[in-house]
């Protein structure tokens, strides 16, 4: 930021968004507290930030689409427990909530980057992508920037909240995670038994 300035802002979002390691909960409070400062435009700040995260999202879009539905489908038909109909069901999914599922994603830390990859795979339309993951990024960006302007030089409490609610999130995805184990382990079961019952007859 003090090399470049705002644009400076917007490449650190572009690499938030590649590589999540890199937070966004520490980058754009801290350019907030810069804003206050007097160094850099809140405007210039906010509108490079949201370039950022656009860019980065459109790098993972065009993953998921090189990735693309047919080498899914594979790699599920060759992974344990998950079959290639599962790719086609969560696409069928996609396609009906692809516009919310992308704009709340932006907000959601830990989703906030790969929400990307399926609209990918799903050849989401470029504009819809666009349009709906530059809301999502605005209303992330705007509430950081101005949390790091406004409480000055305790802008790092801000990575403090934020920690906390990526807490709750990444144990709601876990269980999650677990309850989809646990259908694909019980369907998985249910197949083999049906199949030694087909067997014995």
């Amino acid at each position: 930021m003090e090399l470049l300035g705002a644009p400076g802002v917007g490449i650190a979002i572009f690499l938030e968004n590649v590589f999540p390691p890199i937070p966004s909960e520490v980058v754009l409070p801290l350019a907030g507290f810069t804003v206050a400062q007097g160094s850099l435009s809140y405007l210039a700040v906010f509108i490079w930030s949201v370039m950022g995260s656009v860019a980065g999202a459109f790098f993972l879009y065009g993953l998921g689409a090189w990735l693309g539905a047919e080498r899914l489908r594979a790699i599920a038909d060759w992974m344990w427990l998950v079959k290639a109909s599962d790719v086609d069901k969560s696409l069928e999914w996609f396609d009906k909530h692809g516009r919310s599922s992308v704009f709340f994603g932006r907000l959601i830390p830990g989703v906030r980057s790969l929400i990307s990859i399926p609209a990918g795979l799903d050849r989401m339309n470029l504009a819809m992508f666009a349009l709906w993951t530059g809301l999502g990024s605005a209303i992330w960006n705007a509430i950081l920037i101005t949390l790091g302007m406004y409480l000055g030089e305790s802008w790092e409490t801000v990575s403090h909240y934020v920690d906390t609610y990526s807490t709750v999130v990444y144990v709601l995805l876990i269980l999650i995670m677990l309850g989809f184990l646990a259908y694909f382990i019980r369907r998985s079961m249910k197949e083999k038994a049906a199949g030694t019952e087909g067997t014995t007859k």
